[in-house]
């Protein structure tokens, strides 16, 4: 039984900032950022994914010193591991997408037969998971989560990035837990309003709703309440990718030890904060940094 089981495509990011002369070539993907994360605040964590023989032995050698379970990992000879170019403009406010190749699809046979978690996260980046997917690990766990985005991306001939609803919203049917941001629920929802949106969810059955604004915080919605979550201020701010992945790793470690909703969040928030601060995966601080980043929020008070 895990506490955090995560589901989707690991990647292989090229990544461009504003103050690099060159790119950099880091391992990503949803999944990456969720269980690294979570595993940093010692739950018990797996992941499902599939990767293509190009995969770097030296990125699951990293993940299985941090005690990361990769059991659920389906290494396919002869295709490709997903890889994204990521290019930031000069204030990191916004970035650049574009899909260079893509993994072959999770399928139902690609789910351990004995895989039990607490919480899974399915956390698609280019459609590689299927409502049938979804509908298996709905048995499989306590608490199924969810962010969209990976449901909602398009993407044209040139692997160049558009948004569209989502192909099928009953999968929101079988979820407990969504977290996006908040142009991505605009499109799971086709809502422009924030409110809106997220009773849209709601009303298809998730109890809980998270929505993330970047260094302007988050929103958790729960039995029609909305709480205001702030963003804890970094020290520096280098690279935003994975933040909102960070915040519900964070999130689901948490709430996989049965803490409080808002606790919950605050955690997610502060972990968020630390990733920032350094390129890619390379800086998750520590639990004991984290927990006294989320006690800095907790003790402001968390405002509906």
């Amino acid at each position: 039984m895990f506490d955090v089981v995560s589901v989707g495509h690991f990647t292989i990011d090229s990544i461009s900032l504003p103050d690099k002369h060159m790119p950099f070539v880091i391992l990503g993907g949803s999944v990456a950022y969720v269980s690294l994360t979570a595993r940093c605040l010692d739950a018990t964590v797996s992941l499902v994914s599939k990767v293509g023989g190009d995969f770097p032995e030296a990125y699951s050698s990293w993940l299985e010193q941090e005690g990361i379970d990769l059991s659920g990992v389906v290494n396919v000879e002869g295709a490709q591991t997903t890889r994204f170019e990521l290019k930031y403009s000069s204030e990191l406010l916004n970035r650049k997408l574009r899909l260079k190749c893509r993994a072959p699809p999770i399928t139902v046979e690609d789910i351990p037969k004995s895989l039990k978690a607490k919480t899974i996260h399915i956390a698609p980046i280019a459609g590689e998971i299927t409502y049938e997917v979804a509908e298996k690990l709905r048995s499989c766990c306590e608490w199924l989560s969810l962010d969209p985005q990976g449901l909602v991306r398009k993407f044209d001939e040139k692997g160049s990035l558009t948004r569209g609803s989502l192909t099928n919203n009953h999968i929101l049917e079988l979820i407990d837990i969504y977290k996006s941001s908040y142009d991505e629920i605009k499109a799971a929802t086709d809502l422009s309003n924030l409110e809106s949106a997220i009773k849209a969810v709601h009303e298809c059955g998730v109890n809980i709703v998270i929505v993330t604004f970047g260094i302007k915080g988050a929103v958790l919605s729960v039995e029609e309440t909305v709480y205001n979550i702030p963003a804890y201020k970094s020290e520096k701010f280098v690279d935003p990718t994975g933040a909102g992945d960070v915040f519900i790793g964070g999130f689901l470690a948490e709430y996989a030890r049965g803490e409080s909703l808002l606790w919950c969040a605050s955690v997610g928030s502060a972990a968020a904060s630390l990733v920032v601060e350094a390129p890619g995966l390379t800086s998750f601080g520590n639990k004991t940094e984290i927990y006294r980043r989320a006690h800095v929020l907790d003790e402001k008070g968390i405002k509906q």
